[in-house]
C-alpha cells in the first residue's frame, strides 16, 4: 500500500523533529518543508507552532502561509494544526496586550487562560464528540500532553451535538479544562487542529495521528 505524503511546514516555529518522527509512525511519508508547490500537491499538511502567537504569524506569513493553507482548504484536502499552528487559525491572538491578526479560518480570539497555575503543562483529558474521527478508538479517559498558556476559550461557530443528525457538516469541537474550559481539538472538513501535542502523548497520540493519516 502507498504511504500518504505528508508536508511538515518548516516556517521557524514547530517541534519539527519529534513530529516528524511521530507522523512516520503513524504510516505517512514525510517532507519536512517551507517550498509551496511541495506542501500544496501532498495528501496532508502540518501546521506545527510552538511560542508566542505573535511570532509564529511572523514566520507564517513569511513563508505565505495563509496562502498555503487557504489553497489547500478551498481544494477540499486536509490540514492538521498543532498546539500554536492551531492557534493562529483563529481571527485573532492577544498576548501580554499586543493583538496579532490570524489567519481567520474561525472566528474568535486566542487569550490568556484563567487558571491559578500557568502554563498548563503535562496530561489532561479531552471531551470529543462520540462522531469524532481523530478520536476515533480512544476512551473518553484518554490523557493527552498540553503545553499553553494561551487558547480559545469559546467556540464562535455552530457546532455539532452527539446525535445531530447534520454531525457529519458541523465543527466537531472537543473541550478540556484547566480552571476553564477552553478549545482542545477542532474537526471542521478538511481543516483539523489540536491544541495539545500529539506526537508527545504516547500512544493516544499516536493513535490520533494514526486517524488522520489513514483520512487523507
Amino acid at each position: 500500500m502507498t504511504r500518504k505524503t505528508v508536508t511538515l511546514l518548516d516556517y521557524g516555529s514547530g517541534n519539527l523533529h519529534s513530529a516528524e518522527r511521530a507522523l512516520v509512525r503513524a504510516g505517512a511519508e514525510v517532507t519536512v518543508t517551507a517550498d509551496a508547490g511541495t506542501a500544496l500537491a501532498s495528501d496532508g499538511l502540518v501546521v506545527p507552532g510552538v511560542g508566542a502567537f505573535a511570532a509564529c504569524m511572523e514566520g507564517f506569513r513569511a513563508i505565505r502561509g495563509e496562502r498555503i493553507v487557504g489553497k489547500r482548504l478551498a481544494g477540499g484536502r486536509p490540514v492538521l494544526g498543532i498546539c500554536v499552528g492551531m492557534q493562529i487559525m483563529f481571527e485573532r491572538g492577544v498576548e501580554f496586550g499586543i493583538e496579532t491578526e490570524g489567519c481567520g479560518e474561525w472566528p474568535g480570539t486566542v487569550d490568556g487562560l484563567h487558571a491559578p497555575v500557568l502554563p498548563h503543562m503535562g496530561w489532561n483529558t479531552v471531551r470529543a464528540p462520540e462522531v469524532s474521527r481523530l478520536f476515533r478508538g480512544l476512551d473518553a479517559g484518554t490523557r493527552f500532553y498540553f503545553v499553553h498558556s494561551y487558547a480559545a476559550r469559546s467556540w464562535d461557530l455552530p457546532d455539532s451535538a452527539p446525535g445531530d443528525v447534520m454531525a457529519a457538516a458541523a465543527p466537531l469541537v472537543t473541550w478540556a479544562e484547566h480552571g476553564e474550559p477552553f478549545v482542545a481539538a477542532v474537526e471542521n472538513g478538511p481543516l483539523c487542529a489540536t491544541q495539545f501535542h500529539p506526537e508527545k502523548s504516547g500512544d493516544a497520540g499516536a493513535r490520533l495521528l494514526r486517524n488522520w493519516v489513514e483520512g487523507l
